[in-house]
């Protein structure tokens, strides 16, 4: 039984396998440190939109509930406010989504680059 877990009949994946050194001179890039740029000049802005707009509930519950408690068709703006929440969610991951592909052509891009300056350190002797 322990033998047939071991076997694994999907092909290993191939994966770009890179020294701590060839590490660190991605890391060191230009093309690296913009594509961090990026991503955290997306990431950071979405995460603090959300944290605030998901707390606002809350808050304006707790501190303005004659706002809150304004009635709209047949609900009050705390439940409209609680509902628009799910949309929201959804909106900063399609997004993300959106700004994710962008992220990995990006990421797709300085591996290549790598595998190219790798092999071409190699195919001139390691020089």
């Amino acid at each position: 039984m322990a033998e047939a877990l071991k076997r694994v009949d999907a092909p290993p994946e191939e994966r770009y396998q890179a020294s701590k050194s060839t590490w660190d001179k991605i890391a060191e890039s230009p093309n690296f440190k913009d594509l961090m740029s990026t991503k955290r000049s997306f990431v950071v802005p979405a995460f603090i939109f959300f944290v605030v707009y998901y707390f606002a509930l809350p808050v304006l519950v707790g501190y303005e509930p004659q706002f809150m408690s304004i009635r709209v068709g047949w609900v009050n703006l705390a439940y409209l406010f609680a509902l628009s929440q799910f949309f929201v969610a959804w909106l900063i991951a399609g997004l993300y989504v959106r700004a994710a592909n962008n992220f990995d052509r990006l990421a797709k891009d300085i591996v290549e680059k790598a595998v190219v300056e790798k092999a071409d350190s190699s195919s001139q002797g390691g020089k």
